[in-house]
């Protein structure tokens, strides 16, 4: 790529990332992810429909029966602070991976949804 070319592309502002994880059964992630996990729906699920998309905090995740994707797919997903959502999983039933961690990067749980996919939570490191 030349230079004229990578400058042009800079120019493009980069709005979002969404991910597309692939369920076995839409109703049953919708339910997974709005009951357990927090999030709503923003459109789709209903009827016929193979494809919806939830969010919370104005964070969206697009759920696609047996369509796109593949199965065991690992998100990271910044939040502000971890321990409040640990303990409304824990209430909640959630099958956690790992409970909360220090690491270098962050400070982060590993939960697992009904089709395999982790979703690690993440916030700031603790330094005490």
């Amino acid at each position: 790529m030349s230079n004229s070319q990578s400058s042009s592309a800079a120019k493009v502002g980069f709005e979002c990332v969404i991910p597309i994880l692939r369920v076995n059964s839409l109703a049953a992630s919708i339910r997974f992810y709005v009951d357990v996990l927090g999030f709503k729906v923003d459109w789709g699920g209903e009827g016929e429909s193979t494809f919806a998309s939830v969010s919370r905090d104005r964070q969206t995740i697009m759920l696609s029966q047996g369509e796109q994707g593949h199965p065991g797919t690992w998100l990271w997903i910044g939040v502000e602070d971890i321990e409040p959502l640990f303990a409304e999983y824990r209430e909640k039933g959630v099958k956690f991976r790992e409970q909360p961690t220090n690491y270098p990067w962050a400070y982060e749980m590993k939960i697992e949804d009904p089709d395999g996919h982790v979703l690690r939570f993440g916030s700031d490191t603790k330094t005490d």
